[in-house]
């Protein structure tokens, strides 16, 4: 007997109590770090006004000197682009509503093609939206929309100073000791090395908390919505269960992920007082002969460096002159390591996750292309790929970097957005290496032949019958790449063409400290070199736990071109 599918949204409307339950623990969640929730969304949207802006201004700047047709049309051509590719992901139905209500024509009353309409829709919609942002800006609108976004700002940067459970300032770890022995300033009246520790016990025991519930959530749900007793995705969870090189991998990839995404929280001190502006701020500290001191963060660091000599280092674990904490030591500048390391970790994940999702589209597309069509379109991409791919890839990514550096591009991110758009053009080649070969396999199976003989048309049949079957392959092979593209971006900094200063990256850091490796400063270099290590031998086991739990029936001791590329080989 066939079971008859029922939605999603009915069986939950059917059994509401456990969904309630579970939705009610997630706003627990979401409301302890609410205001760094509001911070991050004025942070991104900032930065997406600011990329706006900086659009326009180069398009005006080219066009008042003379020679900037171009870069009109590419900005141009960029907005229209977006607003096509929103109309299409909201897929409006414009010309199936007119259609309906306006019979204009014998030929328009006819359902189009449902390629043609999704295109017509899209135009339609990308025309609309044209049209009132120019209104909007022909009759002073902007002002307007601008004095209402003002106001929405300053309410999320409102709510955004609303204390969280793991924020610096619910348990502050920086002040002074007096000669009686008691710390002021910290939680507590705790030493900032106990205090900064529980902080970080606690992010991560938030950390705990959201993976805990997401997991009862997921056995809730299959246990008492899912309509299927068995799924291939219960097979694998059952194997990475038993994957203890995948699970040690994962660990590695959940602690530097927490590092990334709670990198202000668990800095001793914040990047801006300690990394990018050191002279904006200062500290008080307990001088013997002026009692209560205040002094400048860049004067302190400068008090601090780690230059080798036992005279002159702060080392892992260990306080300076001004009872300031650092869990792994001072730079050869002064700056503490420790969040030196956490806002790198930031920055690697930022660049690793734009340049493994450009790389992963292209391939994916690609691949796609190459097995429905086949013939030239196929012959075209290999003489692509094969170009890029022979060509060595560390010159290629040196060889851009310098003639982008000067760039407005090479100035978004301190390089970091340039570095990563690099990193994909001269990466998609060997995931579409990886992704071709089973999607010509998948094209071949009767049930494409058959859509494509009941008049499906190429991108429905790529989308619907081709896509699903390289998710599994496209999870593998992106966490292979992102360990190389970590690498790769270490890599760089360490030649000193990667991100540029005062952003932390971690090859800066072993960069900085490779003259003092056998001194008493060895940890400027030693501590970021395991990271580096740590992560990208992560990275590739939470790959290779994926591909034994996808396909265990995968040759496991083949390790082809594309696979040495992605784990950071051939660069």
């Amino acid at each position: 007997m066939t079971m008859e599918y029922e939605p999603l949204s009915d069986r939950i409307r059917a059994r509401p109590r456990t969904a309630a339950v579970w939705l009610i623990g997630v706003a627990v969640l979401l409301v302890l770090e609410l205001g760094r929730l509001a911070s991050g969304v004025v942070a991104a949207t900032d930065a997406l006004v600011d990329g706006l802006e900086g659009g326009f201004e180069w398009a005006t700047e080219g066009w008042a000197a003379g020679g900037g047709e171009a870069a009109t049309v590419a900005v141009i051509a960029a907005l229209v682009l977006g607003l096509l590719a929103g109309a299409l992901a909201l897929r409006l139905p414009v010309v199936s509503w007119l259609t309906e209500r306006l019979s204009v024509a014998p030929w328009l009353a006819e359902r189009p093609p449902p390629a043609l309409q999704r295109l017509a829709d899209a135009a339609i919609l990308a025309l609309a939206l044209a049209a009132l942002g120019w209104l909007a800006l022909r009759f002073g609108a902007v002002e307007p929309l601008r004095g209402v976004g003002a106001t929405l700002r300053s309410s999320l940067l409102r709510v955004g100073e609303l204390p969280t459970l793991t924020g610096r300032e619910t348990i502050p770890n920086q002040g002074y000791r007096t000669p009686d022995g008691v710390w002021h300033g910290t939680f507590a009246g705790l030493s900032p090395a106990v205090a900064w520790g529980l902080r970080v016990l606690v992010v991560h025991l938030y950390v705990l908390a959201w993976l805990a519930w997401l997991w009862v959530g997921y056995r809730w749900y299959r246990e008492r919505y899912r309509q299927a007793d068995w799924t291939p995705r219960d097979d694998v969870f059952r194997r990475l269960r038993n994957h203890r090189w995948g699970q040690f991998g994962l660990i590695v990839v959940l602690l530097f992920l927490t590092m990334a995404v709670f990198a202000e929280t668990l800095g001793p001190t914040t990047a801006e007082q300690n990394l990018y502006s050191p002279f904006s701020h200062s500290i008080e500290y307990y001088d013997e002969d002026a009692g209560v001191t205040e002094i400048l963060v860049g004067n302190a660091n400068t008090a601090s460096r780690s230059v080798g000599s036992s005279a002159s280092n702060v080392g892992p674990m260990s306080y300076d002159q001004y009872d300031r904490f650092h869990p792994f030591g001072t730079l050869t500048n002064g700056k503490d390591l420790f969040t030196f390391i956490v806002h790198g970790a930031r920055v690697s994940l930022l660049i690793g996750l734009l340049s493994v999702g450009v790389s992963a589209i292209l391939a994916t597309v690609f691949a796609m292309i190459s097995a429905y069509y086949r013939g030239l379109a196929d012959l075209v991409l290999v003489v692509t790929g094969d170009t890029i791919m022979g060509v060595p890839r560390l010159l290629l990514l040196i060889l851009l970097t310098v003639i982008l550096a000067d760039t407005r591009l090479g100035a978004l991110y301190d390089g970091g957005v340039l570095l990563a758009l690099v990193l994909a053009a001269t990466g998609w080649p060997f995931l579409w290496r990886a992704f071709r070969g089973p999607a010509l396999q998948i094209a071949e199976e009767d049930w494409v032949d058959a859509a494509r003989s009941y008049g499906q048309s190429p991108t429905g049949i790529m989308r619907l019958h081709v896509l699903p079957y390289l998710v599994g392959y496209l999870l593998i092979y992106s966490s292979l790449v992102l360990g190389g593209v970590i690498l790769a971006v270490a890599g760089l900094s360490f030649l000193g063409l990667g991100i540029t200063a005062p952003t932390p990256e971690w090859g800066r850091a072993v960069d900085l400290g490779r003259e003092y490796v056998a001194t008493a400063s060895w940890h400027i270099s030693l501590i970021p070199g395991i990271m580096i290590t740590l992560v990208v031998v992560g990275f590739n086991a939470v790959g290779d736990a994926l591909r034994d739990a996808v396909d265990p029936k995968a040759d496991t001791g083949a390790t082809d071109a594309s696979e040495t590329q992605s784990r950071g080989g051939g660069v």
